[in-house]
């Protein structure tokens, strides 16, 4: 869906810090004790999407790589098992980014969810493959709610990249 004119929005370049500021800030989040919570979300790849999708040529499959490794060792893992996984997950979402960017916030988070789903059931069939335990139907779970998560992330990631609804003052050339 092509927005109407009126609706569009220019965005700042996004700065390189705060992309890896924000992916470390959810690497932490990820490493939080929350507990044995077979359904909580890995924020950690809601913002890996979220920025492969809207910022493609800064953060690749190179960065997913090596943040799966990061989150296979903050969890305790098997080394490569969540790597693959956001591998797979940005090549993905590098692909599709340019058809994700011409929906809406909400059509966007019904398009990331297959993503989110197949990322999870990469993780589940490594760890079924090395002898892991069958796992728990609440994982289903897991990628619902990064999905729900979607349009939060879109607003808090791109809130310092919005212009000023006023505009610039004209300047002289």
């Amino acid at each position: 869906m092509i927005m109407p004119r009126g609706q569009q929005r220019l965005l700042l370049p996004a700065k390189p810090w705060f992309i890896v500021l924000t992916l470390l800030l959810a690497l932490c989040v990820d490493m939080l004790p929350l507990g044995p919570a077979p359904a909580m979300p890995l924020v950690s790849a809601l913002v890996l999407v979220f920025w492969n999708v809207h910022q493609s040529r800064r953060i690749g499959v190179g960065w997913a790589f090596l943040l799966g490794l990061l989150v296979d060792v903050s969890q305790g893992a098997l080394l490569g098992q969540h790597a693959l996984a956001y591998a797979g997950l940005a090549f993905a979402a590098v692909s599709l980014h340019r058809r994700l960017l011409k929906f809406n916030v909400l059509e966007q988070a019904l398009q990331v969810l297959p993503l989110f789903l197949l990322a999870q059931g990469l993780v589940v069939l490594v760890r079924l493959l090395v002898g892991g335990m069958a796992p728990s139907p609440w994982l289903l779970v897991a990628p619902l709610l990064q999905a729900l998560l979607w349009p939060l992330a879109h607003l808090l990631l791109l809130a310092p990249q919005r212009r000023t609804p006023g505009g610039d003052e004209p300047r002289p050339l």
